[in-house]
Parts: structure tokens; C-alpha cells; sequence
């Protein structure tokens, strides 16, 4: 339930210090008056991008899946779940991604929107094996 104080909403920035806060007055024209304000904030914020989320799992020194597909022009996320007794580190120069992940521990890479193409990323700590490629497409 939204409960205000029914005088005229007015928005306005002051100064303080270093910071800046928003002040908000609520003026006689009650609820509907705040759900309007509100509604028309919403709008005009930009649009939530949905994101890909892929499950990878570090085990004997190698990720799997290996080739990663991601939509092109999206954001993604990789959790990925190390479940070798040592740590790993999800290293890409091209992603410009460094993760360490503990042995027998989850982490979460958060990728940007990608162009197409592929994009190599390696275990830093056993690059023998840990190999792999986001490819965007």
C-alpha cells in the first residue's frame, strides 16, 4: 500500500556538500498525483537488455562446455562451477575478464554485449588444458 501526504508532488535537486539529493513534495493532489510522477519516471528510463546466463563447469583442469555461443549484441553472464580441489582463474584478454574461482566454489563473469566473433579465454593456473572461446554469433 502507497500511503503520501496529500499536498502537490514537486520534484527538485539541491546541493549538499559534495552530493546532490532529490527532494520530493507531495502537494493536494494525492495518490494518483504520485502514481503519475512515478509512472512517467518509469518511462522514460531505459529498457532492461535480458541476459543470457550459461552454466560452466571447471573440472579435471578443463571448462565445459569449451565453445560458449552467446547472442551477438546481448549481455550474458557465465556462472561457472569449479569443482576441482584447486582454484582456477577464467582469464580472457579479448573478454578483458579476470575471475579467480576456488576449488569447490561457484563465481559469476558478467559479459558485455559482444560483436561477432570469437573471443578465447583460458585457466590461468593450468593453461595446458583449461581452454575454451565465447564465440557471439
Amino acid at each position: 500500500m502507497v500511503e503520501a501526504d496529500h499536498r502537490a508532488l514537486d520534484f527538485h535537486l539541491s546541493e549538499q556538500g559534495e552530493g546532490v539529493r532529490a527532494v520530493a513534495h507531495f502537494p493536494s493532489r494525492g495518490v494518483a498525483g504520485v502514481v503519475m510522477m512515478a509512472g512517467l519516471w518509469l518511462s522514460s528510463a531505459p529498457p532492461l537488455q535480458a541476459q543470457t546466463a550459461i552454466d560452466v563447469t571447471i573440472k579435471d583442469h578443463r571448462f565445459t562446455p569449451a565453445d560458449i555461443h552467446v547472442p551477438a549484441g546481448k549481455p550474458a553472464v557465465l556462472n561457472i562451477k569449479n569443482e576441482d580441489a584447486t582454484a582456477e582463474e577464467f582469464d580472457s584478454s579479448a573478454l578483458k575478464v579476470e575471475k579467480v574461482i576456488g576449488g569447490g566454489n561457484e563465481g559469476t563473469v558478467r559479459l558485455r554485449p559482444l560483436e561477432p566473433g570469437r573471443y578465447p579465454f583460458m585457466g590461468e593456473y593450468h593453461s595446458d588444458t583449461a581452454q575454451g572461446v565465447v564465440i557471439a554469433e
